[in-house]
């Protein structure tokens, strides 16, 4: 008797990928409660396994999971997934970047626009009774030249968004050549480090990109930079922020991701962080949020229609 082909999900997901996959033919589990030694013992009878960044997919894991054909991970990120082996193993490993581009895209302009007119700050000083003009004046991007670090989904939904502020935008992408379009120029990295006015990190964690922005990266750039992180935290050395803002290499930073967030990025309790991020909490010059670039109501839609997708091209 032929039995539906099973599928596990160890996280939330927007109800469409469920509906979608269960009229593709799946059965669909919700084991979103179940630890991941319970999650060990079943994982034998799936075909696929679809979570956002609760358990680690590792060795471990893929080594009992023998039915297991694919992977969907809600969201971007894959610094849980153990990528080698799943390749080995014939796992298919699906992203959904696609899903949150457009949302990255506007936050980063978002933070950018309040970190280079002081809005958080002048913000909470009316709230506190007082009106400071002069000391919150702001500085115009039109004119500016941004340097986009990494041009994929996230990069590139920036330059789009910024294609209306009369402002030069540059990437560097080590990965890819031939990327330049109708809203960035392909520079090298030592053009955007020279040239740019503002950069925005758009990377994704690698062992090879861990620390990838550094105290040498920062001391690179020919003029004072204002520096956006919504990639990821471990792509960005908070100390060396920290000393690139005292020192006046960094105008400001604004920051969604900060590496010291735990695997699944739900939690983070501010005032027990190292000396270096208490230094950004008391900085003027600093606009922080809590990893939320890439969560809005609309990417949550977004990745399940990319999940669903993706998963039908395999069988197609």
């Amino acid at each position: 008797m032929h039995t539906s082909p099973k599928v596990i999900f160890v996280d939330p997901a927007e109800p469409y990928l469920w509906q979608s996959l269960a009229a593709q033919g799946f059965q669909c589990d919700d084991h979103l409660p179940s630890s991941r030694d319970q999650i060990l013992g079943l994982i034998a009878d799936y075909e696929g396994l679809v979570i956002r960044s609760r358990i680690k997919v590792d060795q471990e894991l893929l080594d009992k999971a023998t039915r297991l054909k694919w992977v969907a991970r809600s969201g971007v990120g894959t610094e849980h997934i153990d990528l080698d082996y799943a390749a080995e193993r014939g796992v298919q490993i699906l992203t959904s970047p696609e899903g949150s581009r457009d949302t990255v895209g506007e936050h980063t302009v978002g933070l950018l626009l309040m970190l280079m007119n002081h809005l958080g700050r002048a913000d909470r000083e009316v709230r506190a009774g007082q009106w400071v003009r002069a000391g919150n004046r702001g500085t115009e991007l039109k004119g500016k030249t941004v340097g986009i670090l990494g041009y994929g989904n996230m990069g590139s939904a920036l330059a789009r968004r910024l294609s209306g502020f009369d402002c030069r935008v540059i990437a560097y992408d080590r990965y890819k050549t031939g990327y330049a379009d109708a809203y960035c120029e392909e520079v090298s990295l030592s053009t955007l480090q020279a040239e740019a006015d503002v950069l925005s990190i758009h990377i994704p964690y690698t062992p090879a990109n861990h620390y990838f922005v550094n105290a040498a990266f920062l001391e690179s750039f020919q003029k004072p930079i204002w520096l956006i992180n919504t990639a990821r935290g471990l792509v960005l050395h908070t100390a060396d922020l920290v000393g690139g803002l005292q020192s006046g290499r960094v105008a400001g930073a604004a920051l969604d991701v900060i590496e010291y967030e735990d695997q699944s990025f739900v939690h983070l309790d501010p005032l027990s962080q190292p000396a270096p991020f208490q230094y950004l909490l008391g900085a003027r010059q600093v606009v922080l949020s809590p990893h939320i670039a890439g969560w809005s109501f609309e990417a949550e839609a977004g990745h399940a229609r990319v999940l669903a997708q993706k998963i039908a091209d395999l069988y197609s």
